[in-house]
């Protein structure tokens, strides 16, 4: 069997920790991140990694849990991986969710980390 290509690797490893801290203790997530990344969630941007963070550990909810459907990886310019995640949530008592998420993955001396971050929960508004 092939090895799977290092974008791949290093993708889904990040995405399996991500997740693992977010679900979790979320304080854990900054170690993910560079200290200039960039966030969207849900089109309020953030930028560093103490915005970042403070964003994500005063989130409105007690417990969440992600269920990952699926993830793709590709390399991307200046040494770059680009990932995507299609998944659910499930916060507190409300009903399961889903959410697309995309980040930009850089190794930083030597270590990898999140430069850039968008998250959107996959909600229809009909009309």
């Amino acid at each position: 069997m092939a090895e799977r290509p290092v974008w791949e690797q290093v993708g889904s490893t990040f995405i399996q920790l991500y997740y693992q801290h977010f679900d979790g203790t979320r304080e854990q997530l900054h170690s993910l991140y560079a200290d200039d990344s960039c966030l969207s969630w849900e089109g309020q941007k953030y930028r560093g990694k103490a915005a970042i963070l403070e964003k994500l550990v005063t989130l409105p909810f007690k417990k969440i849990q992600h269920s990952i459907t699926a993830q793709d990886h590709q390399p991307a310019p200046h040494d770059c991986i680009l990932t995507m995640v299609v998944g659910q949530l499930k916060v507190d008592d409300d009903p399961v969710m889903g959410f697309n998420q995309l980040f930009v993955l850089k190794s930083l001396g030597g270590k990898w980390a999140c430069t850039n971050d968008i998250f959107r929960l996959a909600l229809y508004n009909f009309v």
